[in-house]
């Protein structure tokens, strides 16, 4: 079992001077989740090297066991900082992609087109995608193969609004994720804010926020178990 983690390498946030990236908690529980299921993992990201980490997500209040666990595991962080180019990898190559959130796939992997093909062609594949937090706006220009948005009628989830207005950064993100969602036709819903909440409709698998995910990669591997459908 080979699973392909996907994230970004954008790190400035907007216009604001601020650093982002991709969130440490939903590469680490993730990355344990699969380890502990067997998997082969391949980290990638647009640009290939060590991808930003959001420095908040590193900040003492949002460290976890998992967090702790991955920054003193040499093979993890070892993956970390070389991570593969996107546009290099086969999605043939995996049975099942996982995106981590953080505020830079709002970026770069919502508009990066060798993403948007990897999900494509995962899916049609008959193979599970996972995104979780922000990542879900990743979705965004993905389409089924009728040329209707990939997420149309599909039941979603991704960063609330609620959520983007606590962290004070609505007007900053190029696109909110609820919204955007909502605008494609997906069937979006949400728990309270940050608290964890996942869905999976057929092949796809989505999490709200920080805390969905590890719930959101249980919910990826048991998707594999089930032979991906």
């Amino acid at each position: 079992m080979r699973i392909l983690i996907v994230l970004t390498s954008h790190e400035e946030l907007g216009d604001t001077g601020q650093k982002t990236g991709f969130w440490l908690e939903e590469l680490a529980a993730p990355y344990y989740r699969f380890k502990e299921a067997g998997a082969e993992l391949v980290l990638a990201s647009p640009r290939g090297g060590r991808p930003p980490l959001d420095p908040k997500s590193n900040e003492p209040g949002f460290r976890t066991d998992d967090t702790r666990r991955f920054e003193a595991d040499p093979e993890a962080t070892g993956a970390l900082a070389n991570t593969v180019r996107l546009d290099t990898v086969s999605p043939g190559d995996f049975d099942a992609v996982f995106y981590p959130g953080g505020h830079g796939p709002l970026w770069d992997l919502a508009e990066d087109p060798a993403s948007t093909r990897l999900i494509e062609s995962t899916l049609r594949s008959g193979k599970p995608v996972g995104l979780v937090c922000h990542a879900p706006g990743a979705l965004r220009h993905a389409v089924d193969e009728d040329g209707t948005p990939l997420v149309s009628g599909r039941k979603v989830t991704g960063f609330a609004n609620t959520e983007e207005e606590a962290v004070q950064l609505t007007g900053v993100v190029p696109f909110l994720v609820e919204d955007e969602l909502v605008r494609l036709g997906g069937l979006y819903s949400r728990t309270e804010d940050w608290q964890p909440y996942v869905l999976t409709d057929g092949l796809l698998v989505t999490g709200q926020n920080p805390a969905s995910s590890a719930p959101a990669a249980d919910a990826l591997v048991e998707l594999l178990g089930k032979g991906g459908v």
